[in-house]
């Protein structure tokens, strides 16, 4: 009796650890996309983008949230793995590039994740360089 206990005890375990880890791996890895082989929404240059999400958040959010969009413009800022372009779209890149140099024309491939009021600015991830 004592040793049927025991099997069934270690059979509860396992699958309790083997539903924990298989959860765990799902929450980490599971609904990651790659921005990078999908193909583009569209392709703007930053002003346009910046000027549709100031003058109308709402239709902006529903055109681009979440798509993969290819913005145009010359960056401004750069530092490790975040360029910014005309000093209102935020790009964070997937790994860090050296070849970004300040007052470069570029068109960074990027998934839109919303706007920044209080900054004025266009927030991508997941960013990585197009060819022009």
């Amino acid at each position: 009796m004592l040793k049927k206990v025991f099997t069934i005890s270690g059979i509860v375990i396992i699958v309790l650890l083997a539903s924990f880890f298989s959860v765990r791996y799902y929450i980490n890895n599971g609904g990651k996309r790659d921005i990078a082989s999908e193909d583009i929404a569209y392709k703007v240059p930053s002003s346009q983008i910046v000027a549709e999400f100031t003058s109308n958040a709402t239709a902006s959010n529903k055109k681009y949230l979440e798509k993969p969009v290819a913005v145009s413009g010359i960056v401004t800022s750069v530092n490790d793995k975040e360029v910014i372009i005309d000093n209102s779209v935020n790009c964070n890149l997937t790994k860090a590039n050296n070849s970004f140099k300040n007052g470069q024309k570029v068109t960074v491939k990027g998934r839109v994740i919303g706007y920044d009021d209080l900054l004025g600015e266009v927030k991508l991830d997941q960013c990585n360089l197009c060819a022009n």
